[in-house]
């Protein structure tokens, strides 16, 4: 059952230092949860958005280099996260491969974007459900903060209801938002097989966890103007394709048609 509130709950602002002496992330203090980030040409965003993941809620911060031109790995091994390369485009790829990576530890898996436009101190928010053993699932939603429509570009706003009515509408299950921070249980992760390679990650995530009957909640969060342009919002033609994979990939789940090259 998907369960909707708006988080309140205290997040530190600034994440506490590492331990003198400490060159790694996963001290016996934090959290057993693995932050993965993926990123494409985010150089500008991406040590920002590593310095605000509270420390004591993560011992793994894993940035997966999507392929860029810039120095967005360089950047991301000097903010103190492990960097992973995936050469081969796409979200859904470069989230597996961050999930290769995860420390044997991991119970908990947390997906963030790296372009600055979530804010990182939230993440308790997203775990604290779990942990408690309210959920399988938590999603950060956008649309649950009227603040944060003004964010949203028009494009992307009418996409994300399109898509959202006919989640409701073949699977009965009423979501707010497809947004990407959000937190699972690495086992239920595990267990829904997610095969999507590019932007229908999200959506195959949620329709499958709704099928598997996993409990899931969404938590209102803050969301905020990205640094620099976005490759698919920020587009007439990347936000098109986006929603068009989005849109297919509910149409091919709900009517078992076969995978389609290339969206």
């Amino acid at each position: 059952m998907l369960q909707t509130y708006e988080g309140r709950g205290r997040c530190p602002a600034q994440p506490q230092k590492l331990p003198e002496g400490s060159s790694k992330l996963n001290w016996f203090m934090a959290e057993p949860t693995s932050v993965l980030i993926p990123a494409l040409d985010e150089e500008e965003s991406i040590a920002q958005v590593i310095a605000e993941i509270p420390r004591e809620s993560c011992h793994q911060i894993l940035v997966v280099d999507n392929g860029s031109r810039d120095r967005t790995a360089v950047r991301a091994r000097e903010a103190g996260a492990e960097v992973v390369r995936e050469p081969r485009r796409g979200y859904g790829r470069a989230c597996r491969a961050g999930l290769r990576r995860l420390q044997p530890a991991t119970e908990v898996v947390v997906f963030l974007d790296a372009d600055h436009s979530d804010f990182p101190s939230e993440l308790p928010l997203l775990t604290g459900p779990l942990y408690a053993g309210r959920a399988d699932l938590v999603l950060g939603s956008r649309s649950l903060r009227s603040e944060n429509r003004r964010f949203l570009r028009w494009h992307q706003s009418w996409g994300n209801r399109l898509a959202l009515a006919l989640v409701r509408l073949f699977y009965g299950q009423r979501f707010t938002d497809f947004g990407p921070f959000r937190a699972i249980r690495r086992s239920a992760l595990e267990g829904l097989r997610l095969r999507d390679p590019t932007w229908g990650w999200n959506v195959e995530m949620q329709i499958k966890a709704a099928g598997a009957g996993l409990g899931i909640e969404e938590v209102a969060l803050r969301y905020r103007e990205r640094i620099g342009r976005s490759k698919i919002s920020g587009t007439l033609i990347g936000s098109t394709r986006a929603g068009s994979k989005i849109l297919w990939t509910i149409l091919r789940h709900r009517f078992g048609l076969p995978s389609a090259a290339g969206l």
